[in-house]
């Protein structure tokens, strides 16, 4: 069903682009809320900043998410039996439960210790996670 993407020689390459963009809208936007949170920027104001930046983060995810389910839909056995994309697939598992930890308990209004921890783990898996992503080729 998805063999175009392997047989059509600009389909995967352009799938890896819109991958790269929508990492780059994801991480980027959640670097700019997350130095926020550590106190850099104070002249700017957290809560629109938080409801600019994590929206496009949220675009830029599902961008990477859509284009990489249909990378993987063109080579599922091969990914599945590659260590690199399975702790890539539990790192992202990871970031979204933190993210949503982080909301469920208001870390937007808080903005405690706790809040930073979770911003400064955020940042970790994330980066993880593009790791990751570069070794799947090369597991």
């Amino acid at each position: 069903m998805f063999e175009w993407i392997k047989t059509d020689a600009y389909a995967y390459p352009m799938l890896e682009v819109v991958h790269i963009i929508g990492i780059a809208l994801l991480l980027g936007n959640l670097v700019l809320f997350e130095v926020r949170v550590f106190g850099v920027g104070r002249a700017i104001a957290l809560q629109p900043l938080a409801r600019l930046a994590l929206s496009i983060a949220v675009a830029g995810f599902g961008l990477a998410a859509c284009s990489g389910l249909l990378m993987f839909a063109s080579q599922p056995q091969e990914l599945l039996s590659n260590r690199a994309f399975t702790l890539k697939m539990l790192l992202v598992l990871l970031a979204g439960t933190n993210a949503a930890l982080f909301h469920v308990r208001d870390g937007l209004t808080k903005v405690d210790a706790l809040a930073k921890l979770q911003t400064a783990l955020s940042m970790g898996l994330w980066i993880l996670v593009i790791i990751c992503g570069r070794w799947i080729a090369y597991r």
